[in-house]
């Protein structure tokens, strides 16, 4: 027997949506909308919800499970899943009003014209335009990506969201179409997206809507001058001047500790740590020389790019991609302490002609923690997934079993560990609103948990977190680096 929670509402007698609990037998292979039906055949619940082809293909019974958009006819059951509407105005149970939306798309006229009757129309088409146009025309509209985005779920601002931003893409590539689709995704809000990737990680065809749409409309309008917003171009300035996307606090790290130890490991720094959290770096040069690991940190890498391919402005990365390239190519093994630049070395370097062997710190130590030589800590900690880490990379059970190996902590998950705290694709400089806005967010789940600290691998998510504890007057939890939790523990007394 599973238990299954589903939001119940009828505007007849209720004044808002609950959730009602239910017991069901689990059969193999159970779908969601197998257990809606299997619970409205044993208790007669009735619970209603639109579902048509029970083969992810036309989209209809979209449904939020467990927080996240899904559909019901694919979404395997699981004991305790918690079954709600999508984030629209509720007509029943499960049934929402998708007429808002569905007029937007209709004002905005996202389909082409059909009374358009030139022969050479087709002819316009390029294997570009098609290419660009097949990665994001694979929609069924079941509108899961916009039910899970963060912006749209918290942030009251004008914002189409990756559904609407996916549309103007692809008409943006198509020929055919006669409005300006780049003027219409600034206007929707282009640069409010945070990058997170929940759109594509929910999308039952795998639609990578902020890379393929969003990142791709940024690029144009920074080439046609109207992008990116102007507290972007600084990250570029600093990268144009120094190599580095945040002005240094004085000597680099990687200046101060001069590492060439003639290792075939070799640490990313990443810009935060190069020029404001020396700290970070210290700690992990503890954390590798108490397991009897060297490293190098080597002269002459820069910036990976990341603020600069979030933003649009990708014109230098590839000299970025080769300068790196040039430092790192011996190496058998890079190192990062930074989710978003261990995304962009993985998943963005590749297509610029970079292949290093790439590993977060967290899967790289995973195996190698000498336990006995750790102090018990005695503290309670939870873990937040930075967006980078664990949908850029796939990496989510490494840093828990690293949590659960550290004598004397406690680790509680938070509610949602891996929701967005707002800091990346240049939300935090751009619309600092919106970044102060998700980190309470976030700051309300961590505190639920009642940890004295929130750990992470992600400076920017590390520091908008901080501020939305403080933001919410709790400056006593603090977030970390799990390479300071590990360096606390190795500390000797």
């Amino acid at each position: 027997m599973i238990k299954v929670y589903v939001s119940r509402f009828d505007r007849e007698v209720d004044s808002e949506p609950h959730l009602e609990c239910y017991e069901i037998e689990q059969t193999p292979q159970m779908k969601v909308l197998d257990a809606i039906n299997a619970i409205n055949e044993k208790y007669d619940a009735d619970i209603s919800i639109r579902s048509s082809c029970r083969a992810g293909q036309c989209g209809s019974c979209g449904i939020l499970f467990n927080g996240n958009g899904a559909l019901a006819c694919q979404k395997d059951i699981k004991d305790g899943a918690i079954i709600e509407p999508q984030n629209f105005p509720v007509i029943k149970d499960l049934i929402v009003d998708k007429s808002q939306i569905e007029q937007e798309v209709k004002d905005l006229q996202l389909s082409l014209n059909p009374q358009r009757h030139d022969d050479d129309l087709n002819e316009n088409l390029t294997p570009e335009n098609i290419k660009n146009t097949k990665k994001v025309r694979s929609c069924i509209e079941c509108y899961s990506c916009f039910a899970t985005c963060p912006v749209i779920k918290f942030i009251k601002t004008k914002f189409g969201g990756p559904y609407i931003m996916r549309y103007l893409s692809k008409f943006e590539s198509d020929p055919r179409d006669e409005f300006d689709r780049l003027d219409e995704s600034l206007k929707e809000g282009l640069y409010k997206c945070t990058s997170c990737g929940k759109c594509k990680a929910v999308c039952p065809k795998d639609i990578n809507t902020f890379g393929d749409a969003i990142e791709r409309l940024r690029e144009i309008a920074c080439k046609e001058g109207k992008g990116p917003l102007p507290e972007h171009v600084a990250f570029k300035e600093n990268i144009e001047k120094t190599g580095r996307s945040i002005k240094a606090e004085g000597p680099s790290f990687i200046e101060e500790v001069k590492n060439d130890n003639g290792s075939k490991i070799a640490l990313f720094t990443g810009c935060m740590v190069d020029n404001k959290l020396h700290h970070i770096g210290e700690a992990l040069i503890d954390v590798l020389e108490a397991n009897g690991i060297t490293i190098d940190i080597p002269e002459g890498q820069v910036c990976c790019g990341s603020p600069l391919i979030r933003t649009g402005q990708t014109d230098m990365v590839q000299e970025l991609v080769d300068k790196n390239n040039e430092v790192f190519r011996d190496y058998d093994t890079v190192l990062t302490i930074c989710a978003g630049c261990g995304s962009t070395l993985k998943n963005d370097h590749p297509k610029y002609g970079s292949n290093l062997n790439v590993m977060d710190i967290s899967e790289f130590l995973v195996d190698k923690l000498d336990t006995d030589k750790m102090k018990e800590l005695n503290t309670t900690v939870t873990w937040h997934d930075p967006c980078h880490l664990g949908r850029g990379q796939g990496i989510k059970g490494q840093p828990r079993d690293i949590l659960e190996q550290i004598p004397g902590v406690t680790f509680k998950e938070m509610k949602y560990p891996c929701q967005c705290c707002g800091a990346g694709g240049g939300i935090k400089a751009g619309h600092p609103e919106i970044a102060m806005t998700l980190a309470k967010e976030k700051a309300k789940m961590i505190e639920d948990t009642g940890a004295e600290s929130v750990i992470t691998i992600c400076p920017f998510c590390q520091y908008n977190i901080q501020d939305g504890l403080d933001a919410i007057d709790r400056e006593d939890i603090k977030a970390m680096n799990i390479i300071e939790l590990l360096q606390l523990a190795y500390q000797k007394d």
